[in-house]
């Protein structure tokens, strides 16, 4: 098993050690070209087959850390007794998924199975469960759960920040590395079964958040959906994480990513804006992360139960004794209930301390309220587990002393499993729900209480399901539930008086509320199950991948930087063989560029043209057969003076509101008579938001005003940006401007300026001297030059242009474009401009230092 361990350098580095050894093949294994032992071989084996393979159904195979499964040993020691492990979330999402579809599932066993015994247990489970047990060497399983997911990433996003090494402790890469290796490992089993074409893999889970780089890495198309279980923290804890990056990029390896809450998926794309620079967009419904040209679908649902499950174990435990053994013990009493797990998040002390304020402030309930407190144990090693026990221990220990008496204790500790037949039995009888977590993903204990107070018709033991229904919730608003359950009282548990308050007036309140309530949450719990929930996310994977194969996919970057690009078959990259062989053979030929970001990087301090660019652009214009044109948002000032050593070149200023063909020639305006009083309106528009924006600023240009907010946060400049548009085309209404919002900016310009209509004016000038254009090769990269992208149909139907021209519309790095080509980066273009400068008719098709592009 030690084979399978990887290196985090080299992970790092893209250099994927080869698989050794043979695997047992499963029932519809991969049927993806290769070898097993390729899966971690160079981005250049990835399967990216053009079209669908048609050899079987859907399947979704449902990747978690553990299985839905119970597991112990025979009496005998010989052998394992499986069974299904009905608490299971996972085991039930199924219910939502279409009757047809094969579900597989791949996890981990919560118990320790030897070496020799792996591969008869995988095959009992695979042939009875249709399961696929994922065996963690010892010392990986330690690091990767006790380790990295338990001291690293649970409290972290719940929250807690390592502030001391008792606190969770420094990061510790060996304990990255060994989450990397498990998640590594669950990946070899995924390979085992899938098929890419046909099957969906929804990965569950902050356990195995690096898993889909692996899968896409392999399989570019495979479809994946990923839900986070747990909360996700905002940016600026986010941020404290060392390996924040490459969790981000792993991530949106995904198609869609699934959040419980909106503010759970509002921190995701907060720490994508901050960390990545990436912007999310709402469309038709639903939010969405452009990512290389891949859109990834940002799904907000949170969980439900399964009632069915539920209400059939209800029957079992109306038929127990159980039931009528706690309505004797607890008649007479109201009860409230919790029912939490034993971590430090669950804040069961605070539920503690709001109970014994309650009955210091309502004396009445003295005698009368109890707190049954079920703890369920610990998942795993978690921070301060002992610490926690015993402040819980004690608190309880101390009420009952204060307000206790013979036969009545305010607050009744289970520390024990409790089952869920006999948790539905207390369930049946509480009067009221409390949760008090300061921090929880989704917490189903609310859920499960409605369902059991609403009962089942003729049962025999509980007099609820008789009468009217009715139940009451406490619940803090720190849970993933909260923003579902509008009829509960919702609570800061931090604040223990408010909290006891709620508790009183939840067991005061009048049954005709309590039934308007219990109605309202049943109404929502009821139609909200976990079918609802997986048959929902399921919908959004498939409207999330419906153009896999319709688009060019492949893959870049090495280790967790690997992406897969996806764009439309028609867009690609320019080739220099193509560009120059048209070049050759054009006879006038238009040339329009875009200056910043595409002859001058956008991060350039020094934003004059190099010397070579000018030497570039001399060579250019001096061909006779050439029209060349900077066209840019830029001020007609700095423009002649960079340009000055250029005597041909055409410049077209700020969008083309100023046009010179030559250094020359005189400045022509785009329209004669435009009115500018408009600017002293929008003036004190931006300069509202420049005083209230740290790191905005104002540009002045004679025919356009630029807020720009480049250098402020992200986030807040892109609000005071949007809020900044609605304001201005709200007061500019009945003025001829135009208001748009580009790149870190605001522009303010005349209607009817843009670089489109420059563009055409250029072409049509140049079709009225008697040059029709057989050659045009233009360049941009943001989101003004689609307006000359767009143009060319139009320009070829005015027949503007010649009737069957070579057009190169060219966008600046591999996005979402009108362009049909695009070159990777500044680099790229001066290189191609450069080798077209030399492309004299008498040299050979492509000189040497200028080959093309693969």
């Amino acid at each position: 098993m030690s084979k399978s361990y990887v290196n985090l350098l080299d992970l790092a580095s893209g250099n994927f050690p080869t698989m050794e050894g043979k695997r047992r093949r499963f029932p519809r294994v991969n049927t993806a070209p290769g070898n097993l032992s390729d899966v971690d071989d160079d981005q250049a084996r990835s399967v990216s087959s053009d079209q669908p393979s048609s050899i079987a159904s859907d399947r979704m195979i449902i990747v978690a850390n553990q299985l839905p499964v119970k597991a112990k040993r025979r009496e005998d020691n010989k052998g394992w007794i499986f069974s299904w492990n009905e608490d299971a979330l996972l085991l039930h999402l199924k219910d939502g998924l279409p009757e047809d579809m094969e579900v597989l599932y791949v996890g981990s066993l919560k118990v320790s199975v030897d070496p020799r015994e792996q591969d008869d247990v995988s095959q009992v489970l695979l042939d009875k469960f249709r399961c696929v047990p994922t065996f963690l060497p010892p010392d990986i399983l330690s690091k990767f759960y006790d380790g990295f997911c338990k001291r690293h990433l649970w409290p972290l996003f719940h929250y807690m920040l390592p502030f001391s090494a008792d606190q969770g402790g420094r990061f510790d890469r060996s304990l990255w590395e060994a989450y990397i290796s498990a998640n590594k490992l669950f990946f070899q089993k995924v390979v085992e079964l899938i098929n890419p074409d046909e099957d969906y893999v929804w990965i569950h889970d902050y356990h195995l958040m690096v898993l889909p780089t692996f899968l896409r890495r392999r399989f570019n198309r495979v479809r994946i959906g990923f839900f986070l279980h747990s909360p996700f923290p905002s940016s600026e804890i986010y941020s404290t994480l060392t390996v924040r990056e490459e969790i981000l990029k792993a991530l949106l390896n995904s198609d869609v990513i699934g959040f419980h809450t909106f503010d759970y998926a509002r921190h995701f794309l907060t720490c994508c804006s901050r960390m990545l620079g990436l912007a999310y967009q709402s469309k038709r419904g639903y939010l969405g992360l452009e990512f290389y040209g891949r859109t990834i679908r940002i799904k907000i649902m949170p969980v439900g139960v399964h009632m069915d499950w539920i209400e059939s174990v209800m029957k079992v435990a109306d038929e127990e004794s159980k039931m009528a053994e706690l309505k004797q013990k607890f008649q007479g009493k109201t009860m409230l209930l919790g029912v939490d797990d034993t971590d430090i998040f669950k804040g069961i002390n605070l539920k503690l301390l709001a109970m014994e304020q309650m009955l210091k402030q309502h004396p009445r309930w003295q005698g009368k309220a109890v707190l049954v407190q079920i703890l369920n144990p610990a998942r795993g090693k978690g921070i301060d587990f002992e610490e926690i026990l015993a402040e819980i221990q004690e608190s309880c220990r101390r009420i009952n002393e204060q307000f206790g008496r013979p036969g009545y204790e305010p607050i009744i500790l289970i520390d024990r499993a409790v089952s869920i037949n006999e948790r539905i039995c207390y369930y049946n009888i509480a009067e009221c729900v409390v949760v008090t977590a300061v921090r929880d993903g989704m917490n189903l204990t609310p859920y499960e209480y409605v369902v059991c107070r609403q009962g089942i018709t003729g049962s025999k033991s509980c007099s609820n399901f008789d009468g009217p229904k009715k139940s009451m919730l406490v619940v803090s608003e720190f849970i993933g539930c909260s923003p579902s359950l509008s009829g509960a009282i919702r609570i800061n548990p931090w604040n223990v008086e408010t909290t006891g308050e709620a508790m009183n007036v939840a067991i005061s309140m009048l049954d005709s509320e309590k039934e308007l309530r219990h109605e309202k949450h049943y109404r929502y719990v009821s139609t909200h199950d976990v079918a609802y929930w997986s048959r929902s996310f399921l919908q959004d994977m498939q409207r999330a991948c419906a153009d896999h194969f319709k688009r060019r996919c492949w893959g870049i970057g090495f280790g967790f930087g690997f992406r897969v690009v996806a764009l439309d078959p028609n867009f690609r990259k320019l080739s220099l063989d193509a560009i120059i062989s048209a070049y050759r053979g054009a006879q006038t030929r238009a040339i329009l560029l875009d200056y910043d970001g595409t002859v001058m990087p956008q991060n350039s301090i020094d934003k004059s043209p190099s010397q070579k660019v000018i030497s570039i652009m001399n060579t250019l214009c001096t061909d006779p057969k050439n029209t060349v044109f900077i066209v840019t948002g830029r001020g007609r000032e700095s423009l002649s003076k960079w340009f000055s050593p250029c005597q041909r070149l055409g410049i077209a200023a700020e969008h083309g509101y100023f046009l010179r063909w030559s250094q020359n020639q005189e400045w022509e305006i785009c329209r004669q008579g435009f009115e500018f009083g408009w600017m002293k309106i929008v003036e004190p528009v931006m300069q509202l938001y420049t005083e209230s924006t740290d790191g905005s600023s104002i540009e002045t240009k004679e025919s356009a005003l630029v807020w720009q907010y480049r250098d402020a946060d992200p986030g807040f400049g892109s609000s005071q940006a949007k809020e900044m548009l609605d304001h201005l085309k709200s007061v500019l209404a009945n003025e001829p401007v135009a208001v748009k919002k580009g790149q870190f900016i605001v522009e303010v310009k005349p209607q009817e300026v843009s670089k489109g209509h420059v563009a055409e004016k250029i072409f049509s000038s140049m079709a009225e001297n008697g040059k029709h254009a057989d050659f045009v090769l233009c360049i941009g990269d943001d989101r003004s030059d689609e307006d000359m992208f767009e143009i060319f149909d139009n320009a070829m139907l005015r027949s503007i242009l010649s009737p069957n021209p070579s057009v190169f519309a060219c966008t600046v790095g591999q996005k979402p474009s009108k362009a049909t080509y695009y070159l990777d980066d500044t680099t790229e273009v001066i290189n191609m401009l450069e080798c077209l400068s030399e492309a004299f008719d008498s040299l050979p098709p492509v000189e040497e230092g200028c080959e093309s592009s693969p």
